[in-house]
């Protein structure tokens, strides 16, 4: 049984940073993908950062030289740093195992696989 929660989710000025973890378990990390998402409101649900079983890294273009994915096999943890936040940086935030395999599908196709979801954890973004 696979079990995702996140945490570190808040409020935070423009041009801030922020950490995000999710903490797995029933999940061997070196042969899963793993990855963020969030959703704003109103709107659909976007892939933002992937990484691979060895390590391997994916960003979508909005998050690209800002955020970092990293994960902690043997703390079955995946992290998100958010660095140079913005206003449209605020969503509900998601991490998901992606897929059966170690390797990642493009963020863009992340829904012709199967996902496995975290709760969420808000992110605001204001001045």
């Amino acid at each position: 049984q696979v079990q995702l929660v996140e945490s570190g989710g808040g409020s935070v000025q423009p041009g801030g940073s922020l950490t995000l973890s999710c903490v797995a378990s029933g999940v061997t990390f070196s042969s899963s993908c793993m990855g963020w998402f969030r959703q704003g409101p109103g709107k659909e649900r976007e892939g933002i950062a992937s990484i691979e079983g060895d390590g391997t890294t994916t960003y979508a273009d909005s998050v690209k030289g800002r955020f970092t994915i990293s994960k902690d096999n043997a703390k079955n943890t995946l992290y998100l740093q958010m660095n140079s936040l913005k206003p449209e940086d605020t969503a509900m935030y998601y991490c998901a195992k992606m897929g059966g395999g170690w390797w990642c599908p493009l963020l863009s196709q992340f829904r012709s696989v199967r996902n496995i979801w975290g709760q969420g954890t808000q992110v605001t973004v204001s001045s």
